[in-house]
């Protein structure tokens, strides 16, 4: 990897390994679905989530689909078009990134023993969104729902560049700004529709 590649993975790559195999403690063979394919955390979602052997389905805006299938999601849908809630497909494990859908809405699709992994948030409520999904997942029968913080590892560090080397996982990075043009990447990931991560040049 570059220095810019290497740079982009921790906090968001170990957010996705250790929310998918140890929050959803996903299992080969499972169907996972990724809420906001297409983010600083989802590209590496979709590529852990299929490393760890996982069927995996990627939601993202039309601008998206190709990144999401270049990364080996299974299928892409395109929510401008589609609505995962509604397509009638049922997974074992949603890794919700977007942060856009209530509790109600995801239950639908998810298996009786299904896992809700929160990760991402509205920025109008985005302790409300999180507090109301873990509560409504614990007063669920079977369906559950979690939210965690990750913390990064030497372990969870080492993981990663195995699989980096093994060609399994690869950084996204849609932009590149010098330090002196920090206020701008900040404005730009503000936006909300960065693709994969903006790195700063330092």
């Amino acid at each position: 990897m570059s220095f810019e590649e290497a740079a982009a993975l921790p906090i968001a790559a170990i957010t996705a390994l250790q929310g998918l195999r140890d929050k959803a403690r996903l299992r080969s063979g499972q169907k996972v679905l990724v809420n906001g394919a297409s983010g600083g955390v989802g590209t590496y979602a979709v590529q852990i989530a299929k490393a760890l052997g996982a069927d995996v389905t990627g939601v993202c805006s039309t601008r998206n689909v190709e990144i999401a299938r270049s990364l080996g999601a299974d299928r892409v849908i395109d929510y401008t078009r589609e609505d995962f809630t509604s397509s009638g497909e049922r997974y074992d494990i949603i890794f919700d990134v977007a942060g856009n859908r209530s509790w109600s809405d995801c239950k639908r699709v998810l298996e009786p023993d299904g896992i809700l992994v929160v990760v991402g948030a509205p920025k109008s409520h985005p302790l409300r969104h999180v507090a109301g999904m873990v509560l409504a997942g614990r007063l669920s029968r079977g369906r559950t729902a979690s939210f965690f913080v990750a913390k990064i590892t030497h372990a969870d560090l080492d993981a990663l560049r195995e699989l980096v080397e093994s060609g399994k996982v690869r950084s996204v990075i849609d932009r590149r700004y010098e330090l002196d043009d920090i206020a701008d990447a900040y404005r730009y990931l503000g936006d909300g529709h960065a693709q994969g991560k903006v790195v700063v040049t330092v």
